[in-house]
């Protein structure tokens, strides 16, 4: 009888949960014209931003050189060697930073987790300095493959330090864990780079941004992008289920470790990729999943497709900000989405603070 009871009791307290949580309920009507406009508004954007810079050149001159790459142009070659590689680089790295916020906040049940403000950025950072200073003759390959590395590493230390932490994980425990750590590890990059006078070379990597970027570069990244985003799609129904709690997913028969493993390989894939090409920027994976949920809902099966075209369109619209708020001099992308993602955080952590 005990035994009866006790499971009637998990069965009732499992129902009351998904009675209390709003979540439950999608938009798929409201996500299929976010998606739609989404991309639509993405195709846009990457036609402006390759258009608009030093030398403006119109809508028609960027389809020619596309479509119809004559070498012999000037424009043409300004276009396919300069903007372009740019322009696809900051919408696949808006993809792939928003995706990876995204599971962070579903996995943790965190709503202020974000790669940058939870170490695996600046693990790549550190990672980065190392490189530039002991080995500057790495091949992009080998780079990209010690910052997945180093973004295992931030993403160890801060979960290691909030599980050790008394009560264990917090939202708020998290997020401190991980700007302490944070910190330190910039702080070591800096101490390095200073060290071994490679500080000009990181600099571009401080602030964020992506005028160097080659299409060698962005042919690299791209397989483990869109690999890494297609998986997470393969597992947002179990995102969504882990996000509702630990007791709901288990009894759904969610193998939640599993579940939580294999995000979190994607998650430093997406981060460790963005990162050596992009620099250190963070907050996108902040806003964006909290966008896409306000306007499609909680399922994850929305909100990853849907933040990855939101996140792309944000820093294509962001570079394109940065290029045009004082030509021909660029303002660093970092530092320009930090102007939005530091208020909308210190929201998020004032609301937090006054649910504890």
């Amino acid at each position: 009888m005990s035994s009866t009871a006790n499971h009637n009791s998990v069965n009732q307290a499992v129902n009351a949960e998904k009675d209390e949580l709003p979540p439950l309920r999608t938009r798929p009507v409201a996500a299929s014209l976010v998606l739609t406009l989404g991309l639509a508004a993405l195709a846009f954007g990457i036609a402006l931003s390759v258009s608009l810079g030093a030398v403006h050149m119109s809508l028609s001159t960027v389809w020619s050189a596309v479509f119809h790459f004559n070498p012999k142009i000037t424009n043409h070659q300004i276009i396919w060697e300069i903007r372009l590689p740019r322009v696809l680089a900051s919408a696949l790295v808006g993809a792939a930073f928003a995706v990876a916020g995204a599971m962070m906040q579903g996995i943790t049940r965190n709503p202020m987790a974000d790669s940058g403000i939870l170490g695996l950025n600046a693990g790549s950072a550190l990672v980065l300095s190392l490189c530039f200073s002991l080995m500057p003759g790495l091949s992009y390959n080998m780079i990209l493959v010690l910052c997945f590395i180093g973004a295992a590493i931030g993403a160890v230390i801060v979960f290691g330090i909030s599980a050790v932490s008394r009560g264990g994980f917090t939202p708020v425990r998290l997020v401190l864990a991980g700007s302490a750590v944070s910190s330190l590890l910039y702080a070591l990059s800096e101490g390095i780079a200073l060290h071994f006078k490679v500080g000009q070379d990181l600099a571009f990597w401080f602030a964020g941004g992506v005028a160097n970027v080659k299409w060698e570069q962005l042919i690299t990244i791209f397989p483990w992008i869109l690999g890494a985003i297609a998986v997470a799609i393969v597992l947002s129904r179990s995102i969504t289920l882990l996000s509702l709690g630990e007791e709901i997913a288990i009894n759904l028969g969610q193998r939640t470790q599993l579940i939580r493993i294999l995000s979190v390989v994607v998650i430093i894939i997406l981060a460790g990729s963005s990162v050596s090409v992009v620099g250190a920027v963070s907050f996108v994976g902040l806003l964006v999943p909290h966008v896409t949920r306000y306007l499609v809902g909680v399922d994850y099966r929305w909100i990853i497709p849907c933040s990855a075209v939101l996140g792309g369109l944000l820093v294509v619209l962001a570079d394109l900000g940065a290029r045009m708020i004082n030509p021909p001099y660029e303002f660093p992308i970092g530092a320009l989405i930090a102007m939005l993602g530091v208020p909308f955080f210190l929201y998020l952590a004032r609301n937090e603070r006054r649910g504890l």
